[in-house]
């Protein structure tokens, strides 16, 4: 189960959860542990990939739901 589950305050944003797994591997990850680099220098040379994905997926799907509905006129 994601971690944000567990014990964290609800996060409004979209994507929220995603966020906050996100910022926790970079965080917790060697890269930033043992070599003292940024969490975005991290990002970039790609760690946590498949987070960094899903999170792009969530919030790509977003704006997609958002032009669904601008299109229609509402």
């Amino acid at each position: 189960m994601p971690k944000y589950y567990e014990d964290k305050e609800e996060d409004g944003r979209a994507c929220g959860g995603v966020r906050e797994d996100l910022r926790q591997c970079l965080l917790e990850s060697p890269c930033v542990l043992q070599e003292n680099k940024s969490p975005k220098q991290c990002l970039m040379e790609g760690h946590c990939r498949s987070l960094q994905m899903t999170f792009f997926a969530c919030k790509r799907s977003m704006v997609s739901l958002y032009d669904a509905f601008s299109a229609c006129g509402l």
